[in-house]
């Protein structure tokens, strides 16, 4: 939290309980905690669970008010102790009934947000087991997903940004045209090479997105705070793809931290 490199920490009700309620770590600090607001089955996966098989169906664990401030119907000056932002996941799998249910159950979570004065942003998935109705253009599907989710949505109930996933310049600037006041974020995905991490990060700032969310490609990389400094340095249109990727192998160099792969190896774009 320190370093000021990123601008939000995702965790659980529960992790989040611990540091940001407990031990008070995003005091005086430029980092927002926020909380994942809820579940849905393609993604609460354990080490043996098989649910991404099958479309998704959403839940929630945490309630708003043990994410405010940690216990049950708090108080209203109980609500500033803990976390005010959540992420709020959708994953539409083109089901009339699956879906109906799935916009259903947010347009209830808003609601009771709006009612409590607690921000989200919404993530949207790829869908995750469409079978026979898988759309024939998965991007344009989960576009007009988006666009026809939101556009019941006032501004006081509206998610302060998105997250989905990167699929390429096409699908995002369509996006970002249709309605300016979306301002979509990129979810990393798989690690990859690194050059993918920068690669995307670098091209969807390009054709419109504003934020970037990523988690496995931070957590697999060889030293995570020199990798978050050149993800950063990518953002701020400090370095390119490739200079990034050769400054990030020069840190490890320096730290005497064995690469993951070869730089050429490093330099090979395999997700874009």
């Amino acid at each position: 939290t320190a370093t000021a490199l990123v601008d939000i920490m995702l965790m659980s009700a529960s992790t989040s309980e611990q540091l940001t309620i407990i031990e008070r770590i995003f005091d005086e600090t430029a980092v927002t905690p926020a909380v994942r607001a809820n579940d849905t089955t393609d993604i609460w996966l354990g080490l043996s669970g098989g649910y991404g098989n099958e479309p998704s169906r959403a839940f929630r664990s945490a309630s708003i008010d043990h994410i405010q401030s940690g216990r049950w119907k708090c108080s209203a000056e109980e609500r500033s102790k803990g976390a005010n932002l959540g992420l709020y996941s959708i994953t539409f799998n083109n089901d009339r009934d699956l879906d109906h249910e799935a916009v259903t159950e947010y347009r209830e979570f808003r609601h009771e947000a709006e009612e409590k004065g607690f921000r989200h942003f919404l993530e949207v998935f790829t869908p995750n087991a469409p079978g026979r109705n898988a759309p024939p253009d998965i991007p344009r599907y989960v576009n007009d997903c988006i666009a026809r989710t939101l556009a019941g949505v006032t501004t006081s109930g509206r998610p302060i940004f998105l997250k989905m996933p990167y699929y390429g310049p096409g699908p995002m600037e369509q996006l970002t045209h249709y309605d300016a006041s979306v301002i979509p974020g990129i979810l990393g995905g798989p690690a990859g090479t690194h050059h993918d991490a920068f690669r995307m990060l670098w091209e969807a700032k390009k054709y419109g997105a504003r934020a970037a969310l990523f988690g496995r490609k931070i957590n697999q990389a060889e030293h995570q705070l020199e990798f978050v400094t050149v993800l950063r340095a990518v953002a701020d249109d400090e370095l390119d793809p490739r200079e990034a990727v050769k400054d990030y192998h020069g840190r490890l160099q320096t730290l005497g931290l064995e690469p993951q792969r070869q730089l050429d190896d490093d330099l090979k774009l395999t997700q874009l």
